[in-house]
């Protein structure tokens, strides 16, 4: 079952921003991640707060694959230089549907 990550970050600095998207992207793919949205074009149409500047949506083949980039040791410096450098909130999403 597929796995997403959404995640919403505003950048506090952009200069971890260079050195932290080539070897990330090599790293999803590792894992079998794949980006289907990494943009700052979004528009909030329902609800009220705080706007991030950037979207991020990746598909996972799986939960444990996803886990298993987050705790990537070759990812883990990246991970710690994204958090340092921005304000921002990762959710795990089973694509499943619990209403139908």
């Amino acid at each position: 079952m597929a796995y997403y990550s959404a995640l919403a970050v505003t950048p506090t600095s952009n200069d971890w921003l260079p050195a932290y998207i080539g070897p990330v992207n090599a790293l999803v793919a590792r894992h079998g991640g794949r980006s289907l949205a990494r943009t700052s074009s979004h528009e909030r149409l329902e609800g009220e707060g705080e706007d991030a500047a950037l979207r991020i949506i990746i598909v996972w083949p799986s939960k444990e694959a996803a886990k298993a980039f987050m705790s990537d040791p070759e990812y883990v410096p990246h991970l710690k230089v994204r958090t340092n450098g921005s304000i921002s909130h990762h959710f795990l999403i089973e694509g499943k549907d619990d209403l139908a």
